[in-house]
This record gives structure tokens, C-alpha cells and sequence, in this order.
């Protein structure tokens, strides 16, 4: 299993991750708890959370190339809904 993270200043974060949960729900596992969500992809795993100042993406996935994909699966879907201030500055680190 590879992991990677990125942390991207927005006061807006949780308002996305709710967004995207919701949109994601109706193909996969999503669990929405307290300013913290996680979703399942068939070979990763997204946990996503924020608080008043940044929002946090922990990716784990089961090859290097599945991690590479779903960087980019993460980031084009949250900056949708993050459009006014999109693209958000990911810049993801190796954890």
C-alpha cells in the first residue's frame, strides 16, 4: 500500500468534502462523520477532513499507479465543487 497527503488552505473545505461525499455515495462506501469523511474506491481509500482554516486529503491506495490516479480522481472532483476559488493548490506529499 502506497500513501500520500495534502493540506490546502480553504475556509470553505468541509462544505466540499460534504459535496463530494454526497456525490460519490450513490457508486461507493462513503462514511460522513464529524468534519472527517472516508471513501472506498475498489482499490484505494480517501479520507478527507477540514476545520475552519484547511482541508486534509489522506490517500491510500494499493499500487503507485493506483495512488497517481486517484490524486487526480480527488483533486479534479473537489475542485468542481470548490469552483469559485478552484484549482485548489494540492500538493501532495508521500506519507
Amino acid at each position: 500500500m502506497t500513501k500520500t497527503t495534502a493540506t490546502i488552505a480553504t475556509e470553505h473545505g468541509w462544505k466540499y468534502v460534504q459535496q463530494l461525499c454526497k456525490h460519490w455515495s450513490h457508486k461507493l462506501e462513503v462514511e460522513l462523520g464529524e468534519n472527517r469523511a472516508t471513501v472506498r474506491f475498489p482499490e484505494a481509500v480517501a479520507e478527507m477532513s477540514a476545520d475552519d482554516a484547511a482541508l486534509t486529503v489522506v490517500i491510500e491506495a494499493s499500487s503507485p499507479e493506483v495512488l497517481e490516479r486517484m490524486q487526480g480522481v480527488v483533486s479534479s472532483h473537489l475542485d468542481r465543487f470548490a469552483f469559485r476559488e478552484a484549482p485548489l493548490p494540492f500538493e501532495w506529499t508521500a506519507a
